[in-house]
């Protein structure tokens, strides 16, 4: 037993070593990549370009955004609010939490390329489709006339350029850099206990749970797994840099992929936080719907990766 809770911590000590560090080196980038393209860009952008490509572009600014879904919620009201094409609103909504940078670090990290190649492909069509359906089905009625402050980017350091005549490459860049560090840390004092949390369970898992129980209630072979993990998933708000690490840990001891899945799809696509503030910005019917899309998303991607992956 000792042997088993060394070896259970020197896993957890490895684990939470190589998430941390990718976490703050992920963030940073996507920190410079925001610097420089900023919401009112996004925006502009959305507003130049026609269905479907600007639901394509839509499901791309929301890989760029490593949020959870209630951090989402607000950008997709500035995109509204500022004209944006609601199909290519809706696609940011979907994608943005279940399609980040930091996702796809951790699932690269954790799962390998295969996976998350399928995961990044998958979700980002799904983010698509579901876009320019919504649209097609008139649904820009049932949003609701909601403004939200402090979305603009004129109080961050990027703004406040160096006046020299002739400012060096640093000068320039200085302010950038700075708000892309600040972002980092800021994200980073936010997360980090999630990280923690997701790398103790997952070692836990890994130290102690028998391969034969995860094989038995949630194996490639019972195909009930993956909607009941979707099902699970969808309530709870489990944030990526939680339940990603302790879907690897599963994964590892025999869990079906498609339930892995189905289960971070499911997760970090929606939760109760999130579709209460949805209420506030969405009629009935289109919360509805999005929890109904989020559970087919996570159920039908379950079952693809099953049959493709398992």
């Amino acid at each position: 037993m000792s042997d088993q809770i060394i070896q259970t911590f020197m896993h957890f000590l490895h684990l939470i070593g190589v998430l941390i560090g990718l976490f703050i080196g992920v963030t940073f980038l996507v920190g410079l990549i925001q610097e420089y393209v900023p919401l009112d860009k996004m925006q502009r952008v959305l507003n130049r370009v026609k269905p479907p490509w600007s639901n394509v572009i839509g499901a791309g600014f929301g890989a760029l955004t490593p949020f959870c879904s209630c951090s989402t919620i607000p950008m997709v009201i500035g995109f509204i609010n500022a004209g944006a094409p609601f199909g290519a609103s809706m696609s940011f909504l979907i994608a943005s939490p279940i399609l980040n940078p930091v996702i796809i670090a951790l699932m690269l990290t954790l799962f390998g390329w295969e996976i998350t190649t399928f995961y990044i492909l998958f979700a980002f069509v799904a983010a698509v489709l579901t876009g320019i359906v919504w649209d097609k089905m008139g649904l820009r009625s049932s949003v609701k006339r909601v403004r939200v402050v402090g979305l603009s980017n004129s109080d961050s350091p990027s703004n406040h350029q160096d006046t020299g005549l002739n400012p060096t490459w640093w000068g320039k860049n200085k302010p950038h850099i700075m708000g892309a560090t600040g972002f980092a840390i800021n994200l980073f004092r936010q997360l980090v206990l999630y990280l923690v949390l997701g790398a103790a369970i997952g070692s836990v898992i890994h130290g102690f749970v028998p391969e034969e129980f995860i094989v038995k209630v949630a194996g490639p072979g019972n195909l009930a797994a993956i909607p009941v993990a979707a099902v699970i998933g969808v309530p709870l708000y489990i944030r990526a840099s939680t339940i990603i690490p302790i879907s690897a840990s599963l994964l590892g001891k025999g869990m079906g992929i498609g339930a892995v899945i189905a289960l971070i799809i499911g997760g970090a696509g929606a939760s109760i936080p999130e579709v209460a503030l949805l209420t506030a910005i969405f009629k009935r019917k289109l919360v509805i719907l999005f929890v109904i899309t989020v559970f087919a998303v996570a159920t039908i991607a379950g079952f693809i990766a099953n049959a493709l992956l398992a």
